[in-house]
């Protein structure tokens, strides 16, 4: 089996462009959006040629998983316990870069009993200048922020919640109700958080708690705050995942008999966390996430489940190999 893991592991075919992992000071969400619309206009949409959305169906559920663009960091904060040069040499064997990890944002929306439900906001560009492309994307597949019913955010973290608030300070989604995880809206909203455990410097930490809480703004006063273990919606049911933060959930998307599971921030990139186990470093508690990553990872190995990874290479689809040492990813086949 430990072959089989290494074979998965040369062939992920996983080359993308770095991204900034820069979050912009307090007041410069909307001039970032501003700018970037502008940018791409400028440019005649050539900086988002690609497609960046991905249909498929969860039984009588249409899904699309939207693509908000990229962001990414040092590959040590994303495995936070790894030996440096073995990390350097896990990453070249993947043609990877070694000294900049870049993670995708995979949202998904799902549309089921007259409702579309978009799961995860994205990060607009409270983490670097590459996010905030699922405006465009939702255009592309005919459809504008006003159309969507409801928001709901597994965590609370900026790149979950970045694209809630407009350019102008409103909604971003003027329609939508957002849901969100009760234990982390009391974290981060209602205190002071201490995030002194992030492995990054003072400066990020003021400016990621600043873009958390100028991207709910929005929101704040009919925000819907969910239990982890909440039925969101017939179909869509939250499922505990703490750890990464007091509150994060991951959501099980079911119809019939078929699944998806979508795993939030459990882990950030399958290289790094998955084909091997190191630990985020942006996990506020570290053996309650490893305890959460372990349980679910299991399940979805156990029942075979098709895997949702909001930071896996686009479109971010797969399933979870259970090996004599872990655990390996199963990029899914391409659909046409």
């Amino acid at each position: 089996m430990s072959g089989i893991t290494l074979n998965r592991r040369k062939i992920i075919l996983t080359a993308a462009s770095a991204a900034a992992g820069l979050i912009l000071p307090p007041g410069g969400i909307a001039l970032a959006q501003a700018a970037s619309a502008a940018s791409s206009t400028a440019q005649g949409g050539t900086a988002s040629a690609n497609v960046g959305y991905y249909h498929l169906r969860v039984g009588d559920i249409s899904a699309t998983v939207l693509s908000d663009g990229l962001i990414g960091g040092p590959p040590q904060i994303y495995a936070s316990n790894a030996p440096e040069a073995e990390l350097e040499e896990v990453l070249r064997q993947a043609f990877l870069p070694t000294d900049h990890m870049t993670l995708n944002l995979n949202t998904l929306l799902i549309e089921t009993h007259g409702r579309r439900i978009l799961l995860e906001a994205g990060a607009g560009q409270t983490m670097g200048p590459l996010g905030g492309r699922i405006f465009d994307n939702l255009a592309a597949i005919g459809l504008r922020p006003d159309d969507i019913d409801i928001v709901v955010i597994s965590h609370t973290h900026p790149d979950h919640v970045g694209n809630l608030r407009a350019a102008d300070g409103s909604k971003a989604f003027p329609r939508a109700t957002v849901f969100a995880p009760r234990a982390d809206w009391d974290f981060f909203m209602r205190n002071e958080p201490d995030l002194s455990y992030m492995p990054v410097p003072e400066d990020f930490r003021r400016h990621f708690a600043a873009a958390i809480r100028q991207s709910l703004e929005p929101v704040i006063n009919d925000i819907e705050l969910y239990e982890a273990g909440t039925e969101i919606v017939p179909g869509l049911t939250t499922l505990p995942a703490l750890g990464h933060t007091p509150g994060m959930a991951n959501f099980l998307v079911h119809s019939g008999n078929d699944q998806l599971l979508l795993t939030a921030d459990l882990a950030y990139h399958p290289i790094v966390n998955i084909d091997h186990s190191w630990l985020p470093g942006p996990d506020r508690d570290k053996e309650t996430a490893l305890a959460s990553r372990r349980r679910i990872f299991d399940m979805a190995a156990a029942d075979r489940l098709p895997v949702l990874g909001f930071h896996f290479p686009f479109p971010g689809l797969g399933r979870m190999l259970k090996t004599d040492t872990g655990y390996a990813w199963v990029p899914a086949n391409w659909q046409f």
